[in-house]
């Protein structure tokens, strides 16, 4: 399943410029970065909840947000894209 992360880490200190470079460093394991602060990774339920619960568990939610699009199985026909950064497959293997 396909699975859109987005996040916005608040990063006046230095606590939460480490979030930030904490969370994109687990989100850049599991998918590849689509804009700043977006990634598409591919994830079964399991991989999914495993990635979630260690995102939740860095930030500050008092000052930071995360958010997650499921765009399942079906996804090819749901994403358009323009412009630069052309993407990869997503379903291929990552070499990190």
């Amino acid at each position: 399943m396909l699975t859109l992360i987005t996040y916005d880490v608040n990063t006046e200190t230095a606590a939460g410029r480490k979030r930030l470079r904490q969370v994109a460093k687990i989100c850049q394991n599991y998918g590849q970065r689509v804009q700043n602060s977006v990634f598409e990774c591919i994830a079964d339920a399991s991989k999914f909840l495993e990635i979630k619960a260690q995102l939740i568990s860095i930030i500050d939610p008092k000052k930071d947000s995360l958010r997650f699009y499921s765009l399942g199985n079906s996804y090819k026909n749901k994403i358009e894209h323009y412009g630069s950064k052309k993407s990869f497959d997503v379903t291929d293997d990552l070499i990190l």
